[in-house]
């Protein structure tokens, strides 16, 4: 009989809030595509003498992640020193959290039921970027310092399916939370995944179930997709090694998504690797309850929760209920809209199904134009081709870099074109004819 293994997974989950300012100093965070090494100040440097200031805005948006995630919030907080050499870490530290976390022993339950325990949400900073280019790499250090949050899991995954779908949920509520805008491919969020594998048998006093004496930390992943096929081949492999009676260990691997497999960067360390000890240049955090209450009282609707209230208030599938709250922006545009209808007779079901079926860019289009089509109206729509010719060249003139893009063969920019026509227009612009006349002014 064929050997079964089940695999056990944990992921570390990295998101860049989105202040004004870095982690502790007055370095703009909003460092993304300006001119390297210009967003930077003695104290991201890492420079003697330069003492760090806690930034208060990271650390209210680090405790509101924990209160959505269901986190005890600790009455202490303390800011360590994580030891250890890399060349995009120019202090040879960075202050993270590891004794005394921010938020600890939270949850959050996938759509599938399954309860995924959160062990701690910490605040931390994050490190400079490194470009490799041909035998050179170059080092920016705009983001060096910007806040970055840190929620780790207890090792309750067993699938990639899950994985998934918890990742996605996080992503989700980030947005909502308007913490961070999470966006994979800047990098404002990235996944990292500890991955094992044990035999399947029936546990006994003489032999009973253990997590096993390793684990493979897969780092710094900036797609569902790439972590979904990481995790997949680094199960496969594992599995192949125990077959094969080889011996794992601890250890750091990326993803080479080319070649489509993982790859070993280093040993894997462990916490007394780094050294630990409480940043001296930085106070003990004591957080007051009536602060965390105020907080709490502040959090919008979670999006799983307005997928359950949209599914039981308005009588909506469960289908068209989680497409309606995937953003919270949607979200606010569906129940504007059924406010519009309410006064004109125009059923939920109505406005659920054309907005779920036609995805209107919420960007452009109001509310009202939604009731006017479904009644058959186009009450105070812009038709005049005179008009909307003075609109979109008033919007090619506003959008220079869309113009730009689209005359590369970026289709997607005319959306941003059609999008700077209808907040012109206060979204009265007759969509399906100015399309044609923003076409024949990007050619002429």
């Amino acid at each position: 009989m064929k050997q079964m293994y089940e695999p056990i997974i944990g992921l570390e989950v990295h998101v860049e809030l989105n202040t004004k300012s870095k982690m502790f100093c007055r370095c703009s965070a909003d460092y993304f595509g300006k001119e390297p090494n210009t967003y930077t100040c003695p104290v991201c440097l890492g420079l003697p003498g330069a003492l760090p200031l806690i930034n208060k805005a990271a650390i209210e948006d680090c405790i509101k992640i924990g209160l959505a995630l269901n986190c005890k919030i600790s009455e202490k907080s303390l800011f360590e020193r994580k030891n250890y050499f890399y060349p995009d870490l120019p202090k040879g530290y960075q202050i993270s959290q590891y004794r005394w976390p921010l938020c600890i022993n939270g949850q959050i339950t996938l759509d599938s039921g399954q309860v995924i325990r959160i062990n701690r949400v910490h605040q931390e900073e994050d490190t400079g970027k490194l470009s490799h280019l041909g035998g050179v790499t170059l080092i920016d250090f705009n983001r060096s310092g910007v806040p970055l949050v840190e929620i780790v899991t207890e090792p309750d995954f067993h699938d990639v399916a899950s994985v998934r779908d918890y990742a996605k949920k996080l992503q989700q509520l980030f947005r909502y939370l308007e913490v961070s805008n999470a966006d994979m491919e800047r990098g404002d969020m990235r996944l990292e995944a500890n991955i094992s594998v044990h035999p399947i048998a029936i546990a006994s006093k003489a032999s009973p179930w253990r997590l096993p004496d390793y684990r493979v930390e897969l780092k710094n992943i900036n797609s569902f997709r790439f972590i979904v096929a990481a995790i997949e081949y680094e199960i496969k492999r594992q599995i192949e090694a125990l077959e094969k009676r080889e011996k794992l260990t601890q250890e750091t691997r990326g993803w080479n998504e080319d070649k489509k497999c993982t790859f070993l960067q280093r040993s894997k360390e462990e916490a007394h690797d780094y050294r630990y000890f409480p940043e001296p240049d930085l106070p003990e955090l004591r957080i007051e309850e009536s602060r965390v209450k105020s907080l709490e009282s502040s959090l919008p609707e979670l999006p799983w929760d307005k997928l359950k209230r949209f599914a039981e208030e308005y009588g909506i599938s469960k289908n068209d209920a989680q497409i309606l709250s995937e953003t919270k922006e949607l979200a606010e545009f569906f129940e504007s809209a059924l406010e519009h209808g309410k006064k004109h007779g125009v059923s939920i079901k109505e406005v659920a199904n054309y907005i779920v079926n036609r995805k209107p860019d919420i960007s452009s289009v109001l509310p009202t134009q939604i009731i006017e089509e479904l009644k058959g109206k186009k009450v105070g729509i812009i038709e005049s081709e005179k008009e909307l010719e003075k609109l979109a060249e008033q919007a090619v003139k506003e959008n220079a870099n869309a113009v730009l893009d689209y005359k590369k063969g970026k289709e997607a920019a005319l959306q941003v074109l059609i999008g700077g026509v209808m907040k012109l227009s206060l979204g009265k612009a007759d969509i399906a004819k100015l399309k044609p006349i923003l076409e024949k002014l990007l050619k002429s």
